[in-house]
């Protein structure tokens, strides 16, 4: 049985406790399915789950199980043991880091293997910062580090920018920085080059490159899924907290008509086999001690046609990540979207308004069954948009209230230069007060919005209540017109009833 995927990050753990009972008990196969059905574990705590699996299992040995299963010299007490014994051993090798609450910044190899690193650990030592997105698989498909990996060595993938990670990696840990391995997944025009068999192809049999001449490699190849598992592996065992892999998606300048991704393409949406890999990779990094997560673009929070053409299904990826990381650059948004004419020049309003879109997508899925989500944040001027605004401190700090204020306090700062601005981070103490002081102009907010919002209730029940009142006059007066109508003038029917009576008495 495949624990992970029938149970989910989440019951990993008792999975296990559950399919060893049924090892050691001769049930295994049917039998697990069976002993899964018969608990309600959502409601559980994780104590009484345990007892709940241990104590079914042996309900199912009881019944169903003959006590040839199991050696003559094993007692249940023993059995029972062996298995405690043996979840302690996996707790103790599912040795995660503690969970950070990220505030970072990214760092590209060859900055990383220079004297300008150590300038910027001691700009994390001395703001708010506590994390480093470090390039391990480059956009040019390159390992930023001579990786002793099969694969690696093979292709030749590993260039020096990095002369010493393990040097680099202790440095970063002494001063308590949580490391996240930034691996390019599928924009790959180094594999490409060395494997065309795995590159994205034309109709014709022709590598297929973007608008920048770069290739591409194939997500429907398994093989490509393997390689960034061996580079996750390796780096993992460097002491990295964290694996985030970018372009875990296809090319936005890929015309699918022109385009032959094999066999399997014609069976599988580009959104059923990113989400593949992205539970591929979890659960091929699910014995190793780091958490795992990924980049997506922010248009494809809540655009299903966005989703279709990179095939990032964002509810989907993020019921399997540790963490996932939308990319709501306000200037990557067309103006006009959420209603921001342009988004560029407002970026609280855009991360606010596609934040918040993302805490409404998610929230299909419980907390303990979705991902974490970390924005990415716009560090720099994009000065190729109309209409855009230069991008300093107060822009800076400005996405991350929008993040806030949606209820997201995890965040990376994106320069591909690696210049980052000093004034637009601050001490620990002084993001504390920025965020108590946020906290009590949102709730001050709210509760002028929740006045503002009873008094147009108000105001409509009094408008309300004065239009039936008026209907109810309107209504009680036409009434009372047509039935004057109705009636006759009284003293022509009494003067013809005197003038009958008269009559007769003649």
């Amino acid at each position: 049985m495949d624990i992970r995927k029938k149970y989910g990050k989440k019951k990993i753990m008792l999975a296990l406790v559950v399919s060893t009972f049924c090892l050691l008990s001769g049930c295994q196969g049917k039998a697990e399915e069976e002993v899964f059905a018969t608990v309600d574990f959502e409601k559980m705590s994780e104590e009484d789950e345990l007892k709940a699996a241990l104590q079914t299992g042996e309900n199912k040995t009881d019944s169903e199980i003959s006590k040839e299963a199991l050696p003559e010299s094993t007692s249940e007490k023993q059995t029972e043991n062996d298995i405690l014994q043996e979840t302690e051993e996996i707790e103790q090798q599912n040795n995660k880091p503690a969970p950070v609450k990220v505030k970072g910044i990214y760092v590209s190899g060859p900055v990383a293997g220079i004297d300008r690193m150590d300038e910027l650990i001691a700009l994390v030592d001395e703001t708010e910062l506590n994390a480093m997105v470090i390039d391990i698989k480059n956009d040019e498909g390159r390992i930023t580090y001579k990786m002793q990996s099969e694969k690696v060595v093979e292709i030749e993938a590993g260039i020096r920018y990095i002369p010493d990670i393990e040097a680099l990696v202790q440095k970063c840990k002494e001063k308590d920085i949580y490391l996240i391995a930034r691996i390019v997944a599928f924009k790959d025009p180094y594999l490409a080059e060395k494997c065309p068999e795995l590159a994205v192809k034309t109709k014709s049999g022709q590598v297929f490159k973007d608008k920048s001449g770069l290739a591409w490699v194939n997500p429907y190849e398994k093989e490509v899924w393997d390689y960034l598992i061996e580079v996750s592996r390796e780096v993992a065992k460097l002491g990295f907290d964290e694996i985030q892999y970018d372009y875990i998606r296809f090319s936005t300048d890929l015309k699918s008509d022109e385009l032959d991704f094999g066999p399997e393409a014609e069976n599988k949406s580009k959104t059923d086999i990113i989400s593949e890999f992205t539970r591929y990779a979890c659960e091929s990094l699910a014995d190793m001690d780091v958490y795992v997560s990924a980049d997506v673009y922010g248009t494809i929070i809540d655009n299903k046609v966005d989703q279709k053409i990179v095939g990032q299904d964002y509810v989907e990826m993020a019921s399997y990540l540790d963490y996932i990381c939308p990319m709501v650059y306000p200037s990557h948004y067309g103006n006009g979207v959420y209603g921001i004419d342009i988004p560029d020049a407002e970026p609280y309003k855009t991360v606010n308004a596609a934040m918040n879109a993302a805490a409404k997508e998610l929230s299909v899925l419980s907390k303990e069954d979705r991902a974490i989500n970390r924005v990415w944040i716009q560090s720099f001027t994009a000065s190729w948009v109309n209409g855009h605004i230069t991008y300093g401190p107060e822009q800076i700090r400005e996405q991350i209230r929008g993040a806030y204020d949606a209820g997201f306090d995890e965040w990376i700062l994106w320069n591909a230069s690696v210049k980052y601005q000093r004034d637009s981070l601050l001490t620990d103490e002084e993001a504390a007060e920025e965020q108590e002081v946020w906290k009590l102009e949102k709730q001050e907010a709210e509760r002028l919005a929740k006045e503002e919002a009873a008094k147009q209730e108000a105001e409509r029940l009094a408008e309300e209540a004065a239009r039936q009142e008026a209907e109810r006059l309107a209504a009680e007066e036409e009434a009372t017109k047509q039935a004057a109508e109705s009636q006759q003038t009284p003293g022509t029917e009494a003067g013809t009833a005197e003038g009958a009576t008269q009559a007769d008495f003649e």
